[in-house]
């Protein structure tokens, strides 16, 4: 008989019916027990401030983590746009540099003729120089045995 005693304890209403936690009073079952929000009644105001709270910012954290990859795919981005430009950059230096290799080769190939003419010419110098240190050499005995003759015949005629 005391189970059929009306109660309105929510333990005694589960010891009878374990979903009956589950079911809205108005509207019948419902998904949980946490979707106990009925939209006509009346709620505590604090509860539905601290719900709405709840939900901005819920809000504001999903949008923020949803928008953090975004964010690091513009920097991404930008940094492969930095390094294009970058690399154009390099490649203009590279093409500038390949261009003046070019003409400096050019150049080099014009004037190996004239320095080939250069070489033998320091070459002939160089031997007109020993030739002319032999000359200077042989003028230098030249003039010694010159001034010996000319001692023996002077003092030859200072004797006589």
């Amino acid at each position: 008989m005391d189970a059929e005693k009306p109660t309105t304890s929510a333990s005694a209403a589960a010891a009878q019916d374990p979903n009956q936690l589950l079911d809205s009073p108005q509207h019948g079952p419902t998904l949980s027990s946490a979707s106990s929000f009925e939209a006509l009644t009346r709620h505590d105001p604090n509860l539905s401030r601290l719900a709405t709270k709840m939900f901005q910012k819920t809000e504001e954290y999903i949008t923020h983590e949803l928008n953090a990859p975004l964010e690091d795919y513009k920097l991404l981005e930008d940094m492969n746009k930095a390094t294009i430009a970058k690399y154009k950059d390099m490649r203009q230096i590279a093409e500038n540099l390949n261009a003046s290799t070019s003409e400096l080769s050019l150049k080099f190939q014009q004037l190996a003729p004239l320095m080939q003419q250069i070489d033998e010419i320091s070459d002939t110098v160089d031997k007109l120089e020993a030739a002319a240190y032999k000359l200077d050499a042989y003028s230098i005995a030249l003039e010694n045995r010159v001034k010996c003759v000319l001692q023996r015949k002077s003092g030859g005629q200072v004797a006589q």
